[in-house]
């Protein structure tokens, strides 16, 4: 039966119980974590937000308190009052922070009682189904509050950095007007203008762009934004971003800013020094060395083109590949000769999921021995030559991609660059490599809608020296934009802004929009550069991943409180769901397919 706390007060969270307190009287409330009887002595480790410490109940100098406290089982919330005491040193428990005291109690209250768990809420494990469904047990696992104590200084840290800066902290409009030249807009219903929608913000692109005309300057928000996309480890339906904007700027202050701003995350969370500037890459080069716009560059094997070398060598794959103006290029994965068939078939079978027709090797074994898939097309002194391209030694295994496109065999070598770092433990999770990527293409194409969408949205600048190849060939237009990687991720992305409304309206045509959908879905957005508007440009973090990766963690599930799944749903709340056809009609919604 559940007791009041009446004028009982916490006293100590259970960690700052430590030696100094030794004979005091504290008072301390917490979860049942485990409970354990030697005869005539009980034991309690209790269980809050800090950690653990061990009760002791006495049978003999206590039988009342003693017969309660059997009473008690797992996860049963408890207030305790009692003496401090040091343990003996054949009992201390040096796996507990608290493991040289204990609490001889003198009054307990069994504050709620619990049912069993459908889990063991201490133990560690993945975010399954089942502890998703009771995400507010699996909160109480001691790696998930680590974690979100973690992002909670981080986001301290984050706004004291900007603070110190000179930016003001600006709330942004969540029900907006939906732009959708991006992921997938989420659309809300209003009832007060029936037929019409409003957008959750995929990003507070605009607005903070309004700011800077406004004349804030400096702008930062650590928003929420949401995107109906598939997901990943690395992404959910509803997300937080580092939201920057900034004033009279141009590529190297937005990018001097992310590297102060890092150097203090670094500093300040993980006690580690940066060093800056950080390096930077072009889209081009990043693409060209290592097959990826958000290069891992804690490990080598760097892309090589043999073209040259392997021209008129006889193999078909190769030969139609360069006349048709594409290219053969390889990686070397040192010490990976003695692969067996089977490594290097699901290697071929990684190439071909990124659209490679397929994959050729080359083995240099210790000895001079060379085995190739293309021993019948080259002698051995031409493939000891093309694995000298690489700079390979004996042990080493050469892998080669051809294709008449070479974004097809840039974008599968860089796939097997990341999957073989991994196969031969490459990296260390505890080292970080920080970069920027830059000069990103402004526009794509897509053979679909046989139209061009903008790389990264439609207000960002073109390069200078590009800007007249806007409307006779915008595919070879080079964008003001950058993005932050470290590791194999991308940590965030940014752009100088347009900010002349000539180039604006231009940038638009050049993603097809006639002069009505430009007034229809930017006009109030055009309207405003007619008022002066300053050179301005931007950054956003992904503030999920950025805590994901620092806490070395598997999945944004590990630093998210209450996280989505692969179907964007909510298991414990049973979300989205459906609602009744009152609610509908009000809205004057009909709902033609139900589940």
């Amino acid at each position: 039966m559940s007791e009041s706390l009446g004028t009982l007060k916490r006293s100590h969270y259970l960690t700052q119980v430590n030696e100094d307190l030794a004979g005091q009287t504290v008072t301390v409330m917490g979860w049942v974590n485990k409970r354990r009887s030697l005869g005539q002595i009980m034991f309690i480790d209790l269980r809050d937000r800090t950690g653990l410490l061990q009760i002791r109940f006495n049978e003999l100098s206590a039988p009342e308190l003693f017969q309660k406290a059997a009473g008690a089982r797992g996860e049963y919330v408890l207030a305790v009052r009692g003496t401090v005491a040091l343990r003996a040193e054949k009992d201390i428990n040096r796996d507990m922070e608290t493991g040289k005291v204990e609490i001889d109690a003198q009054e307990l209250r069994i504050l709620s009682d619990a049912e069993t768990p459908p889990f063991n809420v201490w133990d560690e494990g993945v975010a399954n189904d089942l502890r998703l469904k009771h995400r507010y047990l699996d909160l109480r696992r001691p790696s998930l509050q680590k974690s979100l104590f973690f992002r909670h200084r981080l986001a301290q840290t984050v706004r004291g950095f900007y603070t110190e800066e000179g930016f003001i902290e600006v709330e942004t409009p969540i029900l907006t007007k939906s732009t959708p030249e991006g992921a997938r807009d989420y659309l809300v219903p209003s009832r007060v203008h029936p037929g019409e929608f409003y957008a959750l913000p995929q990003s507070p692109q605009q607005f903070k762009q309004l700011l800077m005309i406004s004349g804030f300057d400096r702008y930062f928000q650590i928003a929420k934004c949401f995107r109906d996309e598939d997901l990943r480890a690395d992404r959910q339906p509803e997300f937080t971003q580092i939201d920057v904007e900034m004033s009279f700027v141009d590529v190297g202050d937005v990018l001097g800013m992310a590297e102060r701003l890092f150097a203090r995350i670094f500093k300040d969370m993980m006690g580690i020094e940066l060093s800056a500037p950080f390096e930077r890459l072009t889209y081009k080069e990043a693409m060209e060395r290592f097959g990826s716009d958000k290069p891992d560059t804690r490990f080598g094997m760097e892309i090589a083109d043999v073209s040259a070398i392997v021209r008129g060598g006889g193999f078909s794959m190769f030969d139609s590949a360069l006349e048709s103006g594409g290219s053969v290029r390889g990686i070397n994965a040192a010490g990976a000769a003695d692969f067996t068939r089977k490594q290097t078939d699901a290697l071929a079978d990684l190439a071909k999921t990124h659209k490679a027709k397929g994959l050729a090797t080359i083995a240099l074994h210790e000895g001079g021995e060379v085995k190739s898939s293309l021993s019948k097309f080259f002698a051995d002194d031409k493939l000891r030559e093309i694995a000298q391209a690489f700079g390979a030694k004996p042990g080493d295994l050469i892998l080669l991609c051809a294709d008449a496109a070479n974004d097809i065999v840039l974008e599968a070598l860089g796939a097997l660059r990341v999957d073989l770092a991994k196969k031969l433990e490459l990296t260390r999770p505890d080292d970080y490599k920080l970069l920027f990527v830059t000069e990103f293409p402004l526009l794509e194409w897509s053979e679909d809608d046989q139209r061009f969408y903008a790389k990264h949205h439609p207000f960002t600048s073109p390069m200078d020296e590009d800007l007249d190849k806007l409307e006779s060939d915008p595919g070879a237009c080079r964008a003001k934009a950058y993005d932050l990687v470290m590791n194999g991720f991308e940590l965030g992305g940014g752009s100088i802004r347009i900010h002349r409304k000539d180039v604006q309206e231009r940038m638009f045509r050049a993603l097809g929009f006639t002069n009505d959908q430009m007034a229809r879905r930017f006009g109030y957005f055009i309207d405003a550069f007619k008022y002066g508007t300053p050179p301005h440009g931007g950054i956003a973090f992904g503030f999920d991943r950025i805590a994901m990766l620092l806490t070395h963690s598997e999945s944004l599930r590990d630093v998210v409180a209450f996280p989505k799944v692969k179907d964007a749903s909510c298991p414990m709340t049973n979300s989205p769901d459906i609602v009744d056809d009152a609610q509908l009609a009000e809205l004057g919604i009909a709902v033609r397919n139900k589940h």
